[in-house]
């Protein structure tokens, strides 16, 4: 008789407080507002979750001036100061839905530059975070790996902030890489402590599984940095943002499946993929 596997979700996985907070808030913006609706960008990187909001009426600008009037949420990954004047000004109420992680980013930002650094913001070039970041420290420079600093003048004083979703280890590896090309080295970790805990725990299950299934949008960047630290561990890593991605292939002879999700993923996303699997193995 063939073994059942056992599907175990990671011990940290899904919605972290900053995207809880910001459902929270467009929610109740949404029920209490008889005024339109937008969110600037995407309010998180989950395009099922964002693809719900819209049909219940909450739609999406890419520009703080488009749709004047009615209400107007900032997004999770902030928005550079230029941008939040313009919706201020364009829109009758503007709510600020920043995760509290990437405000303490911004501001570590702006007292570097006003102490004098060199700002080096690590993370995704071209990431709405690290944008938003940039904002908060003109002249700033964007470093997403070591390899980037070559051919790169640093000046003698130099301060690092960091992509609320960023690894320890890579921001250890930047250290070490500036460590002897400057005189003064000043790094404010602002990876969300969030974010280490579910890449720790992807980890760990990743070790003992023969399967590993990682949910959220493809278009996270948090989402993404599990699934490759999955990869590292278990080679049968598959990346879904829906249940009907899934394939009953990928569990054939197995004992062993592991479940995690980025940081915004929602609890009822995760439900559903693990009941989808359950059935599939006969679990359940």
């Amino acid at each position: 008789m063939a073994t059942i596997p056992t599907i175990t979700v990671a011990d940290e996985a899904g919605a972290c407080y900053g995207v809880d907070r910001a459902l929270r808030m467009v929610r109740e913006a949404a029920r209490d507002s008889v005024k339109p609706i937008h969110t600037l960008g995407p309010l998180i990187h989950n395009p099922t979750v964002v693809s719900q909001l819209e049909a219940s009426g909450v739609g999406v600008i890419e520009d703080p001036a488009d749709e004047p009037g009615g209400t107007l949420l900032l997004r999770t990954h902030g928005v550079t100061p230029a941008e939040e004047q313009v919706a201020r000004r364009a829109h009758d109420v503007v709510l600020d839905a920043t995760c509290p992680f990437v405000v303490r980013a911004h501001k570590a930002a702006e007292r570097l530059t006003e102490e004098g650094y060199q700002v080096i913001v690590f993370g995704e070039a071209g990431h709405p975070e690290v944008e938003g970041t940039l904002g908060h420290a003109p002249g700033a420079l964007t470093i997403s790996s070591p390899a980037d600093l070559e051919g790169v003048g640093v000046a003698r004083r130099v301060g690092v902030v960091v992509q609320t979703t960023q690894a320890r280890a890579a921001l250890r590896e930047l250290a070490s890489a500036l460590i002897g090309r400057v005189e003064e080295l000043r790094i404010i970790d602002t990876i969300c402590e969030a974010t280490t805990l579910r890449q720790a725990a992807a980890a760990r299950l990743a070790r003992d599984s023969d399967v590993m299934v990682v949910i959220g949008g493809r278009n996270s960047a948090n989402t993404g940095r599990l699934a490759s630290i999955c990869e590292g561990f278990c080679p049968q890593t598959h990346h879904i943002e829906l249940s009907s991605e899934l394939d009953a292939s990928w569990f054939a002879a197995t004992e062993h499946i592991g479940v995690t999700a980025g940081a915004s993923t929602p609890q009822e996303q995760i439900d559903e993929v693990v009941s989808a699997i359950g059935h599939m193995v006969g679990v359940g």
